[in-house]
């Protein structure tokens, strides 16, 4: 399977991009997002994704592992300011079921699209030397949230929600590489998609919230940049 796999890496990145998203996708518009059957498909997922790993023996080469360079990454404060936008307005309409079902959907959401999108996608692209790949790997990650649309969303939120990721999906992206840990980028997702239950819909959340993330994650990779350029 190793041979396979290695043999054809780049179809199944793209054959694992295409599915996920339209089993997210279909999950969401015949369940809704918060449902067994939307966290049952998620965990089959998350645990085919880990079997995998293990069969491919590529543990830490997906960055399943403790992170270095804490110190010059700023012990990754910026993605813990990053985590708090869907807390600045909160508003508790939720039961205790649909919460703790909505976190367990989102850890395992969190957990996929950063092995995904950061582990596969971006190890391959690196691997087979794709100019450019940081980019094509965070747009890979933004434009996937064009489904957003197909589920009901507005266009103007979802285009900004679009641009947020680009430019969180870049910092993940030299996170991942400069701490040779994916942890610290799953941990980020999780709490964010986690905690967007309880947030109001509203200018502050719709609008503010994902500039302030645009504007700290640019700085954020700015900083990283010069940092590892001089040393």
């Amino acid at each position: 399977m190793k041979k396979i796999f290695e043999k054809h890496e780049i179809l199944f990145c793209i054959l694992l991009i295409v599915i996920y998203i339209i089993l997210n996708s279909y999950c969401i518009q015949s369940f809704g997002l918060i449902s067994y059957e939307n966290l049952f498909v998620n965990i089959i997922i998350s645990t085919l994704l880990i079997l995998l790993i293990i069969i491919l023996k590529r543990v830490k080469y997906y960055g399943l592992t403790k992170p270095k360079n804490n110190k010059k990454l700023l012990y990754f404060i910026p993605l813990i300011l990053i985590s708090t936008i869907n807390l600045w307005c909160v508003d508790v309409n939720n039961s205790i079921k649909e919460i703790l079902i909505h976190i367990l959907i989102m850890i395992n959401i969190g957990f996929i699209e950063e092995i995904i999108f950061r582990g596969f996608l971006l190890k391959m692209m690196e691997k087979e030397k794709v100019k450019n790949y940081l980019i094509i790997s965070a747009f890979t990650f933004g434009i996937g949230h064009i489904v957003n649309l197909l589920n009901g969303s507005d266009v103007i939120p979802t285009l900004i929600q679009i641009i947020s990721a680009i430019a969180i999906g870049y910092v993940f992206a030299l996170v991942f590489l400069k701490s040779g840990s994916i942890i610290p980028c799953v941990i980020t997702h999780i709490v964010i998609n986690a905690t967007s239950i309880f947030s109001v819909q509203n200018v502050i959340s719709l609008y503010i919230a994902p500039i302030f993330l645009i504007v700290v994650s640019s700085i954020y990779i700015y900083y990283i940049k010069v940092k590892f350029e001089k040393s």
